[in-house]
């Protein structure tokens, strides 16, 4: 009895339930899709309820799967698409509306009122964050102001707030029969809404961005026996499971690389790419574009803090070619069609679809594709694709490097992205150090594993977790220097013709 831990992992385009052993191997899992909802252009939204019924699903699969129970778990942890925004009533279960996805730009004129206001200097300083429609705090006010009656419930305390891991724990817990209404300092810190150093919702950033707080969760710690509640039995677990563990997905994913080390860095490859430097119990302030947020916080220890490089849209690109363009059948396709050509025949494909994350923050750009001639073919947009996703993270390295003063030795990557052996070999050359692939790529839920673990003594220490970490293939860089600038160069020629795009009067 006991013997392992779950982990759901709610992410951008998937939800997936995965059990581990002590040693961190997977012993279930089970994975499903869900629709990405596009109203309109900039407009990204999921439908909270079909995520609910995946998560169920993916559950109660992976356990029947390997012929487990309740039983056979000591806990369970849960992470989460970080900004996406979801409110529902108390009473009824009912969403108001569809969660609007952290790739979402709609709040982009509510973010420009606020920066002419004045409130850009407060809003970092108090919060790590700029100002952007990236995070949940403006998509939150978004469905106060927009979707009727939501304002009113929210004032009287019927309308509740939360990320998806809120969402889905409150699902879990009980639902309209005393579900539990909590998140973790992680996905706290990606609002806008609270203070980086006390961890706590701020009255001032309430009052700027006209938010309830009755709407808001409590924040328990990342990493905690007592504050997440227990799985209902009538729920997928179908008996009591304490929920231990919460953490938004990359700051999963850094503790699934066990970067548990100021200086320690990992780079996740999904939807969009996350490069996170853990900064110790020190808040790092960014000059050069980063966000600073919370790393973890375990118990009651001083939580700890890191420097995050967040990237739009990456894996999604792939996506793309898909899905839109046809060029591909299926995403692990794009590897061989990207082989079949030495480089990408000066073919540049930025791929600003949601304005440009880190470390430019410009919500008016959009994507493009430059360098086309007649000899320009679907393989060269292919690999331009895989390099677009290796100079966004060189963007940001470049940027944590300035910040920190931490030149990179190794980069650690995770993520579904890792598979494509052609872009990690891209990503090494474009950077010129060593990659590095854990045993287990899918590390997001592998940190909430650990979180939840951790809290109930399935595991005593991180010291534990470290003996865990196994490298499963390292790719070294082969370009030269001169080869490799001259194509960072050219990449900054083609970022700046995405750049005064949108109009955001």
């Amino acid at each position: 009895m006991n013997r392992y831990v779950g982990a759901i992992d709610q992410g951008t385009t998937s939800t997936r339930f995965m059990v581990f052993d002590h040693t961190g191997s997977v012993i279930a899992r089970h994975q499903l899709e869900h629709e990405q909802i596009m109203p309109r252009a900039g407009w990204v939204e999921h439908n909270p309820d079909e995520i609910w019924e995946r998560t169920r699903t993916v559950v109660k699969t992976a356990l029947a799967t390997a012929d487990l129970t309740a039983a056979d778990l000591a806990a369970i942890g849960v992470t989460n698409q970080r900004e996406t925004t979801v409110v529902w009533n108390r009473h009824t279960g009912r969403p108001y509306y569809n969660a609007i996805v952290w790739q979402d730009t709609r709040t982009d004129r509510l973010i420009a009122a606020l920066d002419a206001a004045g409130h850009t200097d407060l809003i970092r300083e108090r919060t790590g964050l700029p100002p952007a429609p990236y995070f949940s705090g403006g998509k939150l006010r978004w469905i106060l102001d927009n979707v009727e009656g939501v304002r009113a419930d929210a004032e009287r305390g019927d309308a509740l707030f939360g990320t998806l891991d809120t969402w889905l724990i409150w699902n879990l817990t009980g639902g309209v029969r005393g579900g539990v209404h909590v998140t973790d300092p992680t996905n706290a810190s990606r609002t806008m809404l609270m203070d980086l150093e006390t961890l706590r919702w701020d009255d001032e950033l309430l009052r700027i961005f006209d938010i309830p707080r009755a709407v808001l969760p409590a924040i328990a710690p990342s990493s905690n026996p007592a504050g997440f509640g227990t799985t209902n039995p009538d729920g997928p677990f179908k008996g009591a499971v304490p929920i231990a563990g919460v953490l938004g997905d990359q700051q999963a994913a850094s503790v699934g690389q066990v970067c548990f080390q100021p200086g320690e860095a990992k780079n996740t490859y999904g939807t969009g790419n996350f490069l996170m430097l853990n900064t110790g119990t020190e808040i790092v302030r960014s000059n050069h574009g980063l966000i600073t947020t919370v790393a973890y916080r375990f118990g009651d220890d001083k939580p700890v803090y890191a420097l995050e490089g967040s990237i739009a849209v990456t894996g999604s690109a792939v996506q793309w070619l898909r899905d839109q363009l046809g060029v591909i059948a299926g995403a692990a396709q794009i590897e061989d069609l990207a082989g079949q050509v030495a480089d990408s025949g000066g073919v540049y494909f930025v791929p600003a679809f949601s304005g440009l994350f880190a470390p430019y923050w410009r919500p008016d750009a959009r994507g493009a594709v430059v360098g086309l001639s007649r000899y320009s073919n679907n393989a060269h947009l292919a690999r331009a694709t895989l390099e677009s996703i290796a100079y966004q993270t060189r963007d940001v390295v470049e940027a944590m490097q300035r910040d920190s003063g931490v030149r990179l030795a190794t980069l650690r990557v995770d993520g579904g992205v890792t598979m494509n052996k052609l872009a990690m070999q891209i990503q090494a050359d474009l950077l010129g150090v060593p990659v590095s692939r854990p045993v287990v790529a899918e590390t997001t839920a592998l940190g909430a594993a650990y979180a939840a673990g951790l809290a109930v003594g399935v595991w005593d220490s991180t010291d534990e977790l470290l003996a865990n970490w196994h490298e499963d293939v390292r790719w070294f860089p082969s370009w030269s220097g001169e080869q490799r600038e001259r194509g960072y160069r050219r990449w900054h020629k083609a970022v700046e013709r995405t750049l005064d795009w949108a109009e955001l009067d």
